[in-house]
């Protein structure tokens, strides 16, 4: 008897824990980390006239013209479509080919070197 008595005096404790703990991680972690991201993508939406913008669907094109309600862009094609913004994933950097600065030039080749 006496050991049941203790063992129900120490669960609401222990649900007390629980709601701590789980509070300081929504508070600590969770709620942070979502303003983060929700920053991330209104930064990344926001295009220019003239830029190149990528679509969520993976178009690409150049934007035309910008409202509060709709992002119109250009294709290669020439053809104009209209988006919500929403719709805009970020703006798209061309990858060069070719890394920034100076060509790499390697002095040690092997070639034609009989060792």
């Amino acid at each position: 008897m006496l050991f049941a008595a203790s063992k129900s005096s120490g669960s609401p404790l222990i649900i007390i824990i629980y709601v701590i703990v789980f509070g300081g991680l929504y508070f600590f972690y969770l709620r942070p980390r979502s303003r983060k991201q929700k920053a991330a993508r209104q930064q990344g939406r926001q295009v220019e006239i003239g830029e190149q913008a990528r679509t969520i669907g993976g178009m690409i094109g150049t934007v035309v013209r910008r409202d509060e309600n709709s992002v119109t862009l250009r294709t290669e094609s020439g053809v104009e479509i209209e988006f919500i913004p929403s719709a805009i994933a970020g703006k798209h950097v061309v990858a060069s080919s070719e890394p920034a600065g100076e060509p790499e030039h390697d002095e040690h080749t092997t070639e034609g070197d009989d060792k």
